[in-house]
């Protein structure tokens, strides 16, 4: 597959140099076959879905449905009412926070959080927690970030009949760091404790067979995987998500409506209220047929992790730079890379990158508690996608040595 003819962002010159793009774990690029889609939608089936019978509602409800039975297809969900859509990640972690908590939690319970989550797998818990009463317990990560399974399992036995829900990260966004999920799963299990899994990262570099991971909830942003802003996925197991209450109120996730009572739609619109993002959802149907095309072959995951390892070798070895996310066993690392480097400031280092056509990230990256733990306020973040290359990673190793060189 020749990838990158399919970005065509990736053609870009940035103050006269090519542009290298570093910054995937923010937003991925879109492939040439959602832009065109997305045109295409506007230009032609421009409807509002599941509402009129006329022929542009019916093509865009169409073409809604047919995102979401991709997305189940690529989860392995067992029926498209287990995938609920909504605006991205933030949101379904913050409908299963309100919806679940409101049903199942209450005063002296506990939401268990690993300690390198995003803030939308952290603040959405903290928010449910002072409504109802309940407290925030958090799993640890060690030195080379990775979790103890003895030690969450120490917590739930502890915390037996008291922890309500497991939440936790597929891939943290600053370590890198797959995480033993279906072992998580399996442990909390033990313990009658269901688990959500914030998968923003975990979609893009991790199989998802969420029948296989047994997960009860699993959450994504379309934009981390080739589709469009403004949308995202939670997958939730039935009994779930039926009992859980709705978490909006309002168009489309009605059945009846009286003065005095309203009754909901089955799923999956119950948690569907208003008018959704249809275009984005449908580009779901290309972007993930590109990502299954690129999981699939062979040389671009072979340079993918060519790419890993060359930055694991050669980023330590710049002086006065310190690595975040090396996990014992290299094959549990996705091709993100955290740093710090003494006498540089990282967001001085993302300037300087940026003036020489490379884009990375700098600052907290919505993980203060977890930068905190190793002594950090921000970090640069370089985070690759199968579309980068091992040239790409050379010229940024010694653009970083020489954005170095001038702030010292």
């Amino acid at each position: 597959m020749d990838v990158r003819q399919h970005f065509p962002a990736l053609d870009r010159q940035i103050y006269g140099k090519p542009l290298i793009y570093f910054d995937n774990a923010a937003t991925a690029q879109r492939p040439r076959a959602v832009l065109d889609l997305q045109e295409r939608l506007a230009l032609e089936s421009n409807g509002n879905i599941h509402r009129a019978i006329h022929t542009l509602s019916a093509e865009a409800t169409d073409r809604y449905e047919a995102g979401r039975e991709a997305v189940r297809r690529y989860l392995n969900a067992p029926a498209r009412e287990n995938v609920i859509l909504t605006s991205g990640t933030t949101a379904s972690i913050n409908l299963v926070a309100a919806c679940f908590t409101q049903r199942f939690v209450g005063p002296g319970d506990r939401i268990l959080v690993s300690e390198a989550e995003h803030h939308s797998n952290l603040v959405p818990w903290q928010l449910a927690c002072s409504r109802c009463g309940a407290k925030l317990a958090v799993l640890p990560v060690d030195e080379r970030g990775e979790i103890s399974l003895d030690e969450l399992d120490r917590q739930l036995r502890e915390g037996a009949g008291k922890i309500r829900l497991v939440a936790v990260t597929h891939v943290s966004n600053i370590l890198g760091v797959i995480n033993p999920v279906r072992e998580i799963v399996e442990i909390a299990h033990r313990y009658e404790v269901p688990v959500l899994l914030d998968g923003a990262q975990g979609i893009v570099h991790a199989p998802v067979d969420v029948q296989a991971l047994d997960c009860d909830f699993y959450a994504f942003s379309g934009h981390k995987i080739y589709a469009p802003t403004g949308i995202g996925v939670l997958y939730g197991k039935r009994e779930w998500l039926e009992a859980m209450p709705p978490y909006m109120g309002g168009g489309e996730m009605i059945d009846t409506v009286t003065f005095e009572e309203t009754t909901y739609a089955p799923l999956p619109l119950k948690f569907e209220a208003g008018t959704p993002n249809f275009t984005a959802a449908a580009c779901f149907v290309p972007a993930l047929a590109v990502a299954r095309e690129m999981a699939d072959d062979p040389a671009l995951q072979e340079n993918l992790r060519a790419m890993r390892d060359y930055l694991l070798e050669e980023l330590p070895k710049i002086e006065g730079l310190h690595l975040y996310g090396t996990p014992r066993d290299p094959e549990k690392k996705i091709p993100l890379f955290s740093c710090a480097v003494e006498g540089a400031f990282p967001a001085d280092l993302a300037q300087i990158l940026d003036k020489m056509g490379i884009a990375v990230r700098s600052g907290h990256n919505c993980a203060e508690p977890l930068l905190r733990r190793y002594g950090l306020t921000s970090v640069l973040r370089a985070s690759l996608a199968p579309y980068n290359t091992l040239s790409e990673c050379e010229a940024f190793v010694k653009a970083l040595r020489r954005a170095i060189q001038m702030l010292r």
